[in-house]
Formats: C-alpha cells, sequence, structure tokens
C-alpha cells in the first residue's frame, strides 16, 4: 500500500508535460505507439521505481524485464537513502559549513564563513588570496559559485561588502594534480566516489570522473561531462558523456586523452573515502566528491543524496546491464 501511494503522488506531481513531450520524443526514434510507450512507462514505474526520466534516458524501451531489473532508478535510489541515512543528520552534509568542520582532515585547504562577526579574519582571507571560491552554503549542483578575482574589486572591504550579502563560504583555490590537469584545468575535475556504511564496513560501490567542459565547475548538470572508472585500478573505462548525450574519446578543449586516463594515488583516495565513512555512520549512504592535488587526494564536499542517473547511461553499458546489483551488498 505504501508503494502505491507513493506511485500515485509521484504521478500527480509530476510535470505531464514534460513526460508526454519524451514520449513523442520516443515515438519518433522507435516507431512503437504513444499509448504503448505509456503503459510500458507506468509498467516500468511499478515494477522497478523508474520514472520518466530514468525510463528515457537509460532507453529501457530498448530493454528486456531482466535487463530493466539491472538498473538503479530514482525509486530505488529513494529506498537507499531512506534505509542507510538518518534525516536528522543529512543536513550536516548538504550544509557547506557543517560539512567543512566536520571532515575538517580531509579539505587540505583554508576556509572560512562571511558573517558580519568576523570580519576582520574574511578580510584576512581575502588578503592571504589572490584567487579563491565562494560557495552558497547552501547550494547544489554547482549553482551559484563564483571564482573571485581579488583584483576585480576596488578594495578588501569593497569585496567584503559584496560577499557579505551572499550567504557565502569561501575557500583557498585547490592546485590540481599536474596529471589531472591536463585533462582539463578549468575546473577542479573530480571523482564520484558511492560508498554504503553496512555493518561498520566502508563498501565501495562505484566510481565516476566528472570533468569540466567550458566551465569552472565539473557538475554534470552544469555543462560538464562524466565516465565510469574502474574501482580495481583507477583507469576511466569509456569516453566522456555529457547531458546531450555528447561523446568525448579526448577532451573537446585541451585534446587530451579521456578514456584510459588513469589516477594518481588511486588506492589513496578509497582509502580516504572509507576513514571519512565513518565521521558520520549516520548517513551511510554517500557520494563523496573527490579532488585530486599535488598533496594528495582531497574532499571538495559530499552528497547525502546521491544521484543515480550517471550511473548507467546506455553509451556506457553496451552489454544492457545496469548497476544496480552492485547496490545489494
Amino acid at each position: 500500500m505504501a508503494k502505491l501511494n507513493y506511485l500515485i503522488k509521484r504521478f500527480l506531481n509530476m510535470d505531464h508535460k514534460e513526460m508526454f513531450r519524451r514520449i513523442n520524443r520516443i515515438h519518433k526514434k522507435t516507431g512503437k505507439s504513444r499509448l504503448a510507450i505509456f503503459n510500458d512507462m507506468r509498467e516500468c514505474a511499478v515494477r522497478y521505481g523508474a520514472g520518466y526520466s530514468d525510463y528515457d534516458l537509460f532507453e529501457m524501451y530498448n530493454l528486456n524485464d531482466e535487463q530493466r531489473n539491472t538498473y538503479i532508478t530514482r525509486g530505488r535510489n529513494d529506498d537507499l537513502v531512506k534505509k542507510y541515512n538518518d534525516k536528522q543528520y543529512m543536513q550536516y552534509l548538504d550544509n557547506k559549513v557543517e560539512f567543512n568542520q566536520r571532515y575538517g582532515d580531509f579539505l587540505k585547504r583554508e576556509w572560512i564563513k562571511v558573517d558580519g562577526v568576523n570580519k576582520e579574519d574574511v578580510i584576512s582571507f581575502i588578503e592571504r588570496h589572490d584567487v579563491f571560491m565562494a560557495k552558497p552554503i547552501n547550494g547544489q549542483c554547482g549553482k551559484g559559485i563564483e571564482k573571485i578575482k581579488v583584483n576585480d574589486y576596488e578594495s578588501s572591504q569593497a569585496l567584503y561588502e559584496y560577499l557579505i550579502n551572499k550567504d557565502f563560504l569561501l575557500e583557498e583555490l585547490i592546485i590540481q594534480h599536474d596529471e589531472v590537469n591536463k585533462v582539463y584545468p578549468g575546473s577542479i575535475n573530480t571523482v564520484r566516489v558511492v560508498t554504503i556504511l553496512k555493518d561498520g564496513n566502508p563498501n565501495i560501490i562505484c566510481a565516476y570522473f566528472r570533468i569540466g567542459n567550458g566551465k569552472f565547475v565539473d557538475n554534470f548538470n552544469s555543462g560538464g561531462m562524466m565516465s565510469p572508472v574502474d574501482i580495481e585500478t583507477g583507469i576511466v573505462k569509456h569516453a566522456a558523456i555529457d547531458k546531450m548525450k555528447n561523446l568525448y574519446v579526448t577532451h573537446p578543449q585541451t585534446g587530451y586523452p579521456i578514456k584510459g586516463f588513469k589516477f594518481p594515488d588511486w588506492q589513496q583516495a578509497l582509502e580516504m573515502c572509507k576513514k571519512a565513512s565513518h565521521i558520520m555512520p549516520e548517513v551511510g549512504y554517500v557520494g563523496w566528491d573527490v579532488g585530486f592535488s599535488n598533496k594528495g587526494p582531497l574532499l571538495v564536499e559530499a552528497n547525502e543524496y546521491p544521484g543515480h542517473d550517471i550511473y548507467q547511461l546506455p553509451e556506457h553499458t553496451p552489454d544492457k546491464k545496469g548497476v544496480w546489483p552492485l547496490f545489494n551488498i
């Protein structure tokens, strides 16, 4: 009954215009009738927890039932969050100040919150850093982040007055590892490492390289691209893909190879994520965004609600098998 109520609520609240737009697109692509596509979408929602976006993104219309059952969907992802993450603690990953305080040992960079109490400390931070990152304290998906150049402002006071109205947290610029920088120097290119803490044991589930493309953020939903990384070797397994489903064997800005790229200090990065998993065991299902510097791996941020949309795109699953079995630990 609970599942049925959830599905009814989802259907009532969904963007029906967008759903039918996708049905029309699939109809044109496959020649299947719109009614048949709608009924199949409904079946996938009931059986696998897949919304219309999952159905379209993972091209479930090209999969049989056995293949569909290997995909992690929005519904299944929601179930993982409910199972492993305590709502009372999830806010501490979402809030960047709380996160930096709790996971400070893994940051390897200076940071400070901007508020009216610590003005002198903020001014001092500004005067020590020619360039730094300003992040909305509760921002997500890379939205609202600014790369601040101090010389663009009249004075430290003028810059402070700009920042104080933005509810920002300031962070020292991460100097990216020389090897990762070769791929794309315009952003900090991170690896999303997904872990599940079960019975006190941190399990590495999967990992994905997230790469900037023309912007200073690497987020997939903000113009970036991504590709799966082999957990054992730290080697990028496929060509990267962006949200428009363009494929990139090499980076379009630098020409540097993406497929086959091997991360430095890979085992160190995985061990860091395992250690971080124990800091707040009340949130056991986490997507860690790992940066690579010449000082070693570091945490950029963590996600208490890891997105599932990048895990199993058709271009990365030629065998038509998703990653859901990896989560059944």
